[in-house]
């Protein structure tokens, strides 16, 4: 009945949905249910992202504003959870960070999981997209779940899909990435499925949720890894005198066997630097190891300080240096994990003043720094102040130009110049 009841309203369009968590795959995942005429309820702890959804006023850079009001009439936003008994499908998008000594920190979802448990009601469908390690999905709804008494499966239903969400790709949108589902059951993997093939081109089944929870670390992890490989070859390279991107491209001619990675200052974001650890943590659970990860993660987290430790070799007197780039990665306007705050860190260490410049990010504020820094707004008199340039992330609105004309030395560390010359090093 309640299976039934629930297909019925998937494919009418009348179920409600409820999505916790509006960050950088909460919020893009609602639009994109409301723009299909769903209604869908927002729930974010964070008052200030809920006061600027209720004016319609995106704060993140890829979601318009104006895309907010076309789906005004769709999207509802609330910073409480009293309206999850309302809600058919529930989709938790929470962060899953790593705690102290590197192991996973689930405690966003089960602060919200308590905080909700009581408002579950019978013929709900509740997905995490959350990364998260193989087995936890089970464990977490299983200790929550067990004064309820529903029925998994017939009264209450369980799937996971892991999100698949990159900002700033003009190519591939929510609606082309495949979408991996999973469920607790049969039922519930296909109440998932049904749901999101009203969004996306391609559902994809795998057998079970800690399938589904490996897959997507597994992802990541394989990134993770290859970059860290090119970091090290960079290094080599460097040390022989030697292109590592032009040894890069020259490789990536090979039509079988090889696909090209770019090296850069570190690694940010969600993902790479934070779900591999994950998979390490269980692996050492089950007396399984995983030196690769732990490597891979110690090369690419130590990039920031090779990268200064090597500028200094160019020049030792350098008092103060601008930082290029702020996010993560080019065009998008987020911090999270973001190689800047190693680069603030050892400079701070070293004593070298530092500015930065980042035309999506006005401001740096995190608990990682214990002072807010703001962007200053560059002119050829303010690059010229500067003993050093170094580029960090090689967002599209930058000028360059100005850059190369003014600067006494460049630090390149995303091969934005074709060419190395006496004041433009790659490193």
């Amino acid at each position: 009945m309640y299976k039934k009841n629930l297909i019925k309203k998937i494919k009418l369009k009348k179920a409600k949905i409820g999505i916790i968590g509006l960050g950088y795959v909460g919020l893009p995942l609602a639009c994109v249910f409301a723009k299909k005429k769903f209604d869908v309820v927002g729930f974010d702890i964070d008052k200030n992202k809920i006061a600027n959804l209720k004016r319609n006023k995106s704060y993140i850079k890829h979601i318009k504003s104006t895309e907010l009001i076309k789906i005004r009439n769709y999207f509802n936003v609330e910073n409480s959870f009293s309206k999850i008994k309302e809600q058919d499908i529930i989709i938790l998008c929470l962060p899953t960070p790593l705690g102290k000594s590197k192991q996973p920190d689930l405690s966003f979802i089960v602060s919200t999981l308590s905080s909700i448990k009581n408002k579950f009601k019978k013929g709900q469908l509740v997905i995490l997209e959350s990364s998260t390690y193989p087995g936890s999905t089970n464990f977490l709804f299983n200790k929550i779940l067990k004064k309820r008494k529903f029925k998994i499966g017939y009264e209450f239903f369980i799937g996971y899909s892991p999100e698949r969400e990159d900002p700033s790709n003009k190519k591939y949108k929510i609606n082309n990435i495949p979408k991996i589902c999973s469920g607790i059951s049969k039922n519930c993997f296909y109440l998932t499925k049904i749901l999101y093939e009203k969004i996306v081109n391609k559902v994809v089944k795998v057998s079970n949720i800690e399938t589904a929870e490996f897959t997507k670390i597994f992802e990541n992890t394989y990134r993770s890894v290859n970059i860290a490989l090119v970091n090290e070859m960079k290094i080599l390279s460097k040390k022989l005198d030697l292109n590592i991107n032009e040894i890069i491209n020259a490789a990536k001619t090979k039509p079988f066997g090889f696909q090209a990675f770019y090296p850069g200052p570190g690694v940010g974001g969600h993902c790479i630097p934070v779900d591999p650890y994950y998979l390490s943590w269980i692996g050492k659970k089950n007396n399984t190891p995983l030196k690769f990860i732990e490597i891979a993660g110690n090369i690419n987290k130590n990039m920031p300080k090779w990268i200064i430790k090597n500028t200094i070799k160019y020049n030792n007197k350098i008092k103060k240096i601008l930082l290029i780039g702020a996010a993560y990665k080019k065009n998008v306007d987020d911090t999270r994990e973001s190689p800047i705050f190693d680069f603030i860190k050892d400079l701070i260490k070293r004593k070298i003043d530092f500015d930065y410049h980042d035309p999506l990010i006005y401001k740096i504020k995190t608990r990682k720094l214990n002072k807010i820094y703001y962007s200053k707004k560059i002119s050829s008199k303010l690059i010229k102040s500067y003993d050093c340039i170094i580029i960090i992330t090689d967002h599209d609105k930058i000028n360059y130009n100005l850059i190369k004309k003014n600067a006494n030395l460049i630090i390149d560390t995303r091969n934005v110049y074709k060419k190395e010359t006496n004041k433009i090093i790659k490193l």
